[in-house]
Formats: structure tokens, C-alpha cells, sequence
């Protein structure tokens, strides 16, 4: 058996020698072509499409017959009837609140219910967050915040005591942007903290092959709670994600969270929010009865949605003294070419900064 496998090497190239000089001869072996691009990770791999800022007009629909010529249109101007039909349908499904006891039940058993949700998908239902080096280049790029003094953030014992730029996650799912960030990190002297508050979740990303706990560090934490005691000091973080998190959490805890959120930042570091908008198509679709009060529903699965507004969400971070950089709406057209669907989504994207 050994000296088979060992004949067989032997007639293999020796690894590195097998060039794709010529794209016609693609087929010719095998095996794969040597490439460079093995060896070097190049963030800007992922970007896919200008971020939000840079984009301009972006793909526009300027005329309805070109509707199926792509599976999706940015910047989509919604004229006044179809803000008529979204106010009537929104105005239907939030007719009558969900008794108090029903709403509580959702409340006191909300990571009871995301924990079956990550049990039954696991990692099959988020696709990864490449995107977001598009819109928040600094997670790839070598820059740091101002540091306070040593006394400060003096992070002895910490798992990020070596670390030059510190991330947070919150709600990390099953990590579809932690292993992105950690990909896209492999030469900085990054450290990626994240936590959800489904220990399922937290398990999943632990057991991924691609979990490295020198470069991460992933915990259950309940970001509603109050006085939380996280993993690292105060005032230590470069970067705080909070992508489709705060509108699972209760409208009444929004406060406390941030300003707990914002306490952990270095001044001059950032919080950087994406999350539903006001009529979204999930707001739009939820039957009568499903809404426990002004744009939060509760969904089939037993898990919570919320739908903001631009104008709570910039009160919302000034509140918590934190300074706008960005606040934006992203309204997108997607198409179902094969089903001929069209699908209205809209999105709220912020950045926040701690004043120095």
C-alpha cells in the first residue's frame, strides 16, 4: 500500500511547477494551477460592489421593462402610492398588540427561542459578512484609535493583551462575520471578541475548524442585561459590530445597550450598526397579531424583529454621547428572475464615534 501511494507521487509534478500560463489550456490536467494568490490573502478580494458611500446612482432601475435584467436594484425611489399600500398593510398588522402575558413569554424565553433556531439551521442560514469590508475598510486595514493611558486599558489577564486592534461582535450567530474578519486579519495583531446570547450559537462557533482561540475569544452574554462583565476592560476596543442584533432586543432596552456598548470603546473608536428600516418587506408581511408593539413583531419561529427609523436611531447614539459619521438608508429592489418576484428591502447602516 505504501509503495503504491509512493509510485503514484512520483509521477505528480513536484508542487509549484504546474503554471496557468495560457487560460486556454485550463483543462489539460487535473490538478490545480499554482497561483500566488494561494499564498497572499488580499482583502480586496471581497469587494464586490462600491459600499454605500462610494456608490453614487449604483445599478438604478431608470426604466421597468430592464426590471428583469438584474436580480437586484439599489437606491430604488419609492413614489407616494407605494408608500399609500406600505402604511395600509403596516396599519393592518399592527391593529391590535399582543396580550401582555404572550409578549412576556417572548421576552423571558428569547434565547430559548434562538437556540432552537441555530439547532435546527446551525451554520446553513447566514451567508458570510464579506461585505462589510466594503463598507468598514478599517477591519483590514492597519490602523489604530487613540489609546488612553496604560492605567486604562491595562488588559493583563485579558485574552486580547497582545493585541494591537481589538473587535467586538455582538450577536454573532454562527460566526458569518467572525471567520471573515479572522481571514481578513491573519497579519494584523487583531483580536476578534464576539458573543451571542444562544449558547448554541456560541457552541457552533467554537467548534468551527476555523475557530482560533489566540486570535478569538467567543461568549454567551445577554447584551439587555445590565452591568455586564465583559471579557476585556472598559475603554479597549477599536470597532464594535452590532449588524442585525439591537432589533431582537426589546425597544425599552435599546438605551442601556448602547450606552453599555459605547463604555467599552477606546475614544475615537466606533460602533458600526446595520439593521431593518421602517417598512421593510419582513414588516410588511406579518399577519395581524404578531405584533407586540409599534414596528416589533414577534416571527413564526418565536424570535423578535424590530424596524427602525433614522431619526431614533441618530437620537438613539447622540443620546448615548456618541458622534454620527454615517446614517443612511439602503433601499434595494430584489428580483426572483425565475419566479418573477420583486421584493422590497430596507436597510439602516450608521456609524458612531466615542469622542477622544
Amino acid at each position: 500500500m505504501e509503495e503504491s501511494l509512493d509510485n503514484s507521487e512520483s509521477k505528480r509534478p513536484q508542487f509549484g511547477t504546474r503554471h496557468l500560463s495560457d487560460p486556454q489550456n485550463v483543462f489539460q490536467h487535473n490538478a490545480c494551477w499554482f497561483s500566488r494568490l494561494h499564498f497572499c490573502y488580499d482583502h480586496t478580494k471581497f469587494r464586490k460592489k462600491p459600499s454605500i458611500e462610494e456608490n453614487g446612482d449604483g445599478r438604478i432601475l431608470k426604466n421597468q421593462d430592464d426590471l428583469w435584467q438584474h436580480n437586484a436594484w439599489d437606491n430604488v425611489v419609492w413614489g407616494d402610492e407605494q408608500m399609500r399600500e406600505a402604511e395600509a398593510k403596516l396599519k393592518l398588522n399592527s391593529s391590535s398588540f399582543m396580550e401582555e402575558e404572550a409578549a412576556l413569554k417572548y421576552e423571558k424565553e428569547a434565547s430559548q427561542f434562538w437556540d432552537r433556531f441555530y439547532s435546527t439551521h446551525e451554520n446553513k442560514f447566514f451567508k458570510d459578512r464579506h461585505w462589510l469590508f466594503t463598507e468598514l475598510p478599517e477591519l483590514s486595514e492597519e490602523q489604530q484609535t487613540e489609546n488612553p493611558s496604560e492605567k486604562e486599558i491595562n488588559t493583563a489577564g485579558f485574552p486580547c493583551q497582545a493585541a494591537g486592534f481589538r473587535i467586538l461582535e455582538v450577536g454573532c450567530g454562527t460566526g458569518s462575520t467572525v471567520f471573515p474578519l479572522l481571514e481578513a486579519n491573519t497579519l494584523k495583531k487583531s483580536f476578534v471578541y464576539c458573543c451571542d446570547f444562544s449558547p448554541k450559537a456560541v457552541e457552533l462557533v467554537k467548534n468551527n475548524p476555523e475557530y482560533d482561540s489566540s486570535k478569538c475569544h467567543a461568549f454567551i452574554c445577554d447584551l439587555s442585561e445590565d452591568n455586564i462583565k465583559f471579557p476585556f476592560p472598559e475603554n479597549s476596543l477599536d470597532v464594535i459590530l452590532v449588524i442585525f442584533v439591537l432589533s431582537a432586543i426589546s425597544p425599552e432596552k435599546f438605551n442601556s445597550t448602547i450606552k453599555q456598548l459605547s463604555r467599552q470603546l477606546k475614544p475615537g473608536g466606533r460602533i458600526f450598526f446595520r439593521d431593518y428600516g421602517r417598512y421593510d418587506m419582513a414588516e410588511l408581511r406579518f399577519k395581524p397579531g404578531k405584533c407586540i408593539s409599534d414596528h416589533f413583531f414577534v416571527r413564526g419561529d418565536g424570535t423578535r424583529v424590530y424596524f427602525f427609523s433614522q431619526d431614533e436611531l441618530r437620537k438613539l447614539f447622540e443620546d448615548c454621547g456618541l458622534v454620527e459619521e454615517q446614517n443612511v438608508i439602503d433601499r434595494r429592489l430584489l428580483v426572483n428572475r425565475g419566479k418573477q418576484i420583486t421584493m422590497y428591502r430596507v436597510w439602516i447602516q450608521c456609524k458612531y464615534r466615542k469622542p477622544a
